[in-house]
């Protein structure tokens, strides 16, 4: 009987093994992408005894092992050491600084291991998260690049320069386009690019986070909540921004995939390349979906001002502005404070506002970029500490000091107060403007005031009046004044922050769009403010910004304080060109109505006479009643 080989049947035993392998492989695989996603889908959690959160980490891989050591969720081997901890980070991982990746490593490892004692991780989508996924590379250091370097081969280095050379002038020297190139896109970019795409080693990861959750009454978020949060609810944030990422990530690679876009091409000149080529006949019809998709999702709510991920009103916008927005926000998604981060605290520890309903959590972990440190909220019950990357004393959240305008040295608003009160003062200038310029100096801090003689009228210091008027109403836009007689003659001294515009400026220079605050919210709150105190004289030159954050800063109130009644005529003018009366929210009210008769005499009988302290008041009745 002749032999058969059994060359076949083992053959097709390796391909049917292969099969079961792949097959079984295909379904561990969807079951804990399915677990991942369940998890994922989780977004509120109650009856958690201990709740850890962290700030920007901006790849300090450092400065997180010691923050999260000193906080007792990660042991000296770096394992979890946190027990039923939930531990959440606020997003902002990655970028600036140089360890991101390690950062990542560490958090997904910690996701695994934390279950097993009882505890969650939970880390929120930020800023830059989205934008490492979306293409939005313009923060991505050379050492996050480079930890990428062994994933990208020789050949994509070349296929992107080659598609790098076709943009440039033909007669370009190819060396410095390769010296250009480099610079442009060092090793490790391709690699870097592929780890965040749909199917990289950190793409699925990220676009399974949520933006925003609720543990026990308290929300966790990166930028804010702003208005869309109100309008979408918890629900309804994570699914439709999260699935905005996704699809931009994936119809993204759709158009890379077909040489319609490079991986070079940023965020920002996709939708452009897409709109110049978007006639071109012969496509199929989802490559035409794909570019719709794009071009629809480059300007969506997930990378607007109003995204939870980029929202700074929370922090920029007073509470007379932000009041409402807060509550609003806050009864939709049933949370009574919230914890934020994305925008580092003034001094570099974590800080509370809104009488404790909203917690700064950002304190600049990356100390090259930001001169802060990691330090670490801890929440049990009622109880709110934070704890340091040094091991220094736990400290409960300071409350977020008051700033009008950028100083330097960090001077607080008693700080100012004290060298505006007892400084020495120098020789007196008088600009073109005509205001009357001091420098005053004490201890070594100096800084320049304005000098505002007192009017004729005894015992009324307009200027001084306003200032505390704002600290009472918690508006916080006039400078820190305070009374002082110079040369003989009594007034009041008012700080000049420095690096400013006026609005003429402003306007000219057509800036102001990235303002933390709305400006037309801001002029709403300066128009109330002006027909309270009856202010005429609000001009271009006397509304000041400070250009780090476009916070408007109110000057120019000496002829204010008046025994008029109605509104000054400029608000006037500006309720009829605009065909909105002036709107008074829950925070201006509640602020208004504390503003007792007795109240007032008490805190402005010596900077105002009771004739105008009167007048204050009915203005301050009329308004509540508008």
């Amino acid at each position: 009987m002749e032999s058969r080989s059994l060359e076949p049947t083992l053959k097709v035993n390796r391909q049917f093994r292969a099969l079961i392998t792949a097959a079984s492989a295909a379904v561990v695989l969807s079951a804990a992408l399915c677990q991942a996603q369940a998890l994922a889908e989780e977004w509120r959690w109650s009856g958690i005894e201990r709740v850890v959160a962290v700030g920007d980490v901006h790849g300090a891989f450092g400065a997180l092992k010691a923050t999260l050591i000193n906080a007792g969720v990660l042991d000296e081997a770096l394992g979890w050491n946190g027990g039923a901890t939930h531990l959440v980070f606020t997003g902002d991982i990655l970028d600036r600084g140089p360890e991101s990746r390690k950062v990542m490593d560490l958090i997904m490892r910690l996701e695994e291991e934390a279950p097993d004692a009882g505890g969650r991780v939970h880390l929120l989508l930020g800023n830059h998260e989205v934008m490492n996924l979306v293409g939005d590379l313009r923060y991505v250091s050379k050492e996050e690049y480079a930890a990428f370097a062994d994933e990208e081969s020789a050949e994509d280095r070349e296929r992107g320069f080659q598609a790098y050379r076709r943009t440039r002038p033909k007669n370009s020297n190819e060396d410095w386009l390769r010296d250009e190139y480099q610079g442009k896109y060092p090793p490790g970019f391709f690699g870097h690019r592929r780890a965040f795409g749909s199917n990289g080693a950190y793409g699925p990861w990220l676009m399974s986070k949520p933006l925003l959750i609720v543990i026990n009454g308290t929300a966790f978020v990166h930028g804010g909540l702003s208005p869309l949060v109100a309008e979408l609810g918890l629900e309804g944030v994570n699914r439709e921004l999260k699935s905005q990422v996704r699809d931009y990530v994936t119809q993204t690679e759709v158009l890379i995939d077909k040489g319609i876009l490079s991986p070079t091409d940023s965020f920002y000149r996709q939708a452009e390349i897409l709109e110049s080529g978007r006639d071109k006949g012969g496509r199929a019809n989802y490559i035409i979906d794909a570019i719709k998709t794009v071009l629809k999702l480059n300007d969506a709510s997930i990378h607007g001002k109003s995204s939870p991920t980029w929202y700074r009103g929370n922090v920029g916008c007073g509470p007379l502005i932000e009041e409402d927005k807060l509550a609003g926000a806050l009864a939709a998604i049933e949370a009574d404070r919230v914890v934020i981060g994305h925008t580092p605290t003034l001094t570099r520890r974590v800080l509370e506002r809104m009488d404790g309903r909203v917690i700064e959590i950002d304190t600049g972990m990356l100390s090259a970029a930001y001169k802060g440190s990691g330090n670490a909220l801890v929440i049990e019950g009622e109880i709110l500490t934070v704890v340091n990357e040094k091991g220094s004393a736990a400290y409960i959240p300071v409350p977020h000091p008051r700033r009008v305008g950028y100083r330097s040295g960090d001077l607080g608003a008693d700080e100012l107060q004290q060298i505006l009160a007892n400084g020495e003062i120098t020789p007196i200038t008088t600009p073109e403007s005509g205001r009357r310029i001091v420098n005053v100096t004490y201890f070594g801090e100096s800084i320049s005031a304005v000098f505002s003689a007192s009017p004729r009228a005894k015992g009324v210091f307009p200027e001084l009046a306003a200032y505390r008027l704002d600290l009472l109403l918690g508006l916080g836009m006039v400078p820190v004044t305070v009374g002082r007689e110079v040369r003989g003659k009594n007034g009041s001294l008012q700080f000049i922050p420095r690096s400013m515009q006026n609005d003429e400026e402003r306007a000219a220079n057509r800036r102001g769009s990235s303002a933390w605050c709305p400006l037309d919210e801001q002029w709403q709150a300066m128009y109330i403010f002006d027909s309270l105190i009856y202010n005429p004289d609000r001009q271009q030159d006397n509304m000041l910004y400070s250009i780090d954050n476009w916070q408007l800063i109110l000057t120019g109130h000496q002829n204010a304080f008046s025994k008029k009644r109605g509104l000054p005529t400029y608000v006037e003018n500006v309720e009829v060109r605009s065909g909105n009366k002036l709107h008074l929210g829950g925070g201006w009210q509640k602020a208004l109505s504390a503003l007792t008769g007795d109240y007032l005499n008490e805190e402005l009988g010596d900077v105002l006479d009771k004739g105008r302290i009167k007048a204050l008041a009915r203005r301050r009745d009329n308004l509540l009643e508008r």
